[in-house]
């Protein structure tokens, strides 16, 4: 071999450090505006510390999810400053369901080749739902990987610890025969369902995300990337109340699969069919694929994204409560001794 060798630098393999470093300048101030006092080392640090104090026998709780396949309607939709936010109220749904207030939240954001505006677009809605649900946005990882992703493709994933003290640690368990099931309503499919919801919608049905079907009163893309809601101040009004006996997060698997998660073992939830509304996108869901109705409610929401368990001596009090939080909540349901299984619809 003859001649100079040919300089190979990072950005020829795929990877631009200027684009990442203009991105990581750019969280760096979204992340900053989240901070409180108890942030002591946060982005740019090699780990983030965070000050856990005025607590007296806490609990840490923690928790991590993703959005699934809603980031491929954002993609579609061109839209990217609210998939963040859904996945920030996503993970505090997870945590307040066993009493733990918020503390700090860390994001993994991966792509094949790193656009600052972007990525930007991304954390802006992390950051906000952070704001909005007073935890700190304190680290996380954004990663550029060549060849594992395809262009204008990233995948995201969040990180969440909260604390509740030990004496007030939900865990379903003073649940008993007679408590009554309050649903709170979803703003649409929320982060759950969407590969099912993709393929009825653009494969069978033939609609693109610009498509207005009947029925529904905004297009399939503005639909389906309606912000995942977050029940953090009706949580925390039942719990100030002091009527909160359990409550369950609504995602992956429906009311049939989640409210078992935090039954004891003697007791069974019957849901009222007809009790609540129905939002006319999952209507239209199990009529383009004529989905079958243990399906239908095993996969989606059906527009109740938590259920809150009270006695129902407490019902006034907890209806007072969830009104001054300005939330709707439906009755829905009540707790039964259990025979077989552990969900009954009737």
């Amino acid at each position: 071999m003859s001649g100079k060798k040919k300089a190979i630098s990072y950005a020829d393999a795929g990877v631009s450090i200027d684009e990442a470093d203009a991105a990581v300048g750019r969280i760096r101030k979204l992340a900053r505006a989240t901070f409180n006092s108890n942030v002591l080392a946060g982005i740019g640090a090699f780990g983030a510390a965070y000050r856990l104090r005025g607590w007296k026998q806490p609990v840490l709780v923690s928790s991590a999810d993703g959005v699934g396949t809603k980031l491929k309607v954002a993609f579609l939709v061109g839209r990217h400053n609210t998939i963040g936010e859904d996945l920030v109220n996503h993970c505090v749904n997870d945590i307040m369901v066993q009493g733990a207030e918020p503390l700090f939240f860390l994001d993994y954001f991966a792509t094949g080749k790193l656009s600052a505006g972007m990525t930007a677009q991304v954390i802006e809605g992390i950051a906000r739902g952070c704001r909005r649900n007073g935890c700190a946005l304190i680290g996380g990882e954004t990663a550029e990987m060549p060849g594992l992703y395809q262009d204008g493709e990233y995948d995201l994933a969040g990180f969440i610890v909260g604390a509740v003290e030990r004496g007030k640690l939900l865990t379903g368990a003073a649940i008993r025969k007679g408590d009554l099931l309050l649903g709170l309503p979803s703003t649409g499919l929320h982060t759950n369902g969407y590969s099912l919801a993709r393929k009825l919608l653009f494969e069978i049905a033939g609609y693109t995300v610009n498509s207005l079907p009947p029925g529904l009163d905004c297009t399939v893309g503005e639909e389906l990337l309606k912000v995942h809601q977050s029940y953090a101040p009706a949580l925390r009004a039942l719990r100030r109340a002091g009527v909160l006996k359990g409550a369950a997060h609504i995602t992956g698997g429906g009311i049939t699969g989640n409210t078992p998660r935090i039954l004891p073992e003697k007791v069974a939830a019957e849901i009222a069919t007809g009790s609540w509304p129905v939002p006319p996108v999952f209507e239209l869901l199990r009529e383009i694929g004529d989905v079958p109705l243990d399906d239908w409610r095993r996969t989606f929401n059906l527009g109740i994204g938590m259920i809150a368990v009270i006695a129902e001596a407490d019902l006034a009090r907890a209806e007072k409560a969830l009104r001054k939080a300005g939330q709707t909540c439906y009755r829905i349901g009540r707790i039964v001794p259990r025979r077989r299984e552990p969900v009954i619809y009737s």
